[in-house]
């Protein structure tokens, strides 16, 4: 245990997120995500929703500011516009921690292909569909 992080950012994630550098690019994947098939590093949180997965993460962890949008969701198969009840809590834990962006909307075998160049993947055990979001890390300004 260590003071002010959060538990279900475990040893293998948080050294993950260490080794992350600006622009590189994590997946929190819901639990029908073809994670381990898709990813270059994979660390598993089975049994965490996604939605705390995403808090914990940035809560150490700077998204880029650089770009226009630094989050992306799965977009609904047939339906890229309509936005699942999920999405709204991740811009609530977003905004929480200092994300002001937007969370953009990718094509499902799109986002698959995004994923497969990310960084790492982190497994979680959120069973709500389209519970599965990419995040851009930022820079980590000196005195933060």
């Amino acid at each position: 245990m260590l003071k002010g992080i959060d538990p279900v950012l475990g040893p293998e994630l948080l050294a993950m997120l260490r080794a992350m550098g600006h622009g590189d690019e994590i997946v929190i994947a819901d639990a029908n995500f073809p994670a381990a098939s898709n990813a270059k590093r994979i660390a598993r949180a089975d049994g965490v929703d996604a939605v705390r997965l995403v808090a914990a993460i940035t809560a150490v962890m700077p998204l880029d500011d650089f770009v226009p949008a630094a989050a992306f969701r799965m977009g609904v198969v047939d339906a890229l516009d309509e936005t699942p009840a999920i999405t709204a809590e991740f811009a609530r834990v977003l905004a929480a921690n200092g994300y002001a962006g937007p969370i953009e909307a990718i094509e499902r075998h799109a986002f698959y292909a995004r994923a497969r160049e990310a960084f790492a993947i982190v497994a979680s055990g959120e069973i709500r569909l389209y519970g599965n979001l990419i995040l851009k890390k930022g820079v980590v300004r000196p005195g933060a």
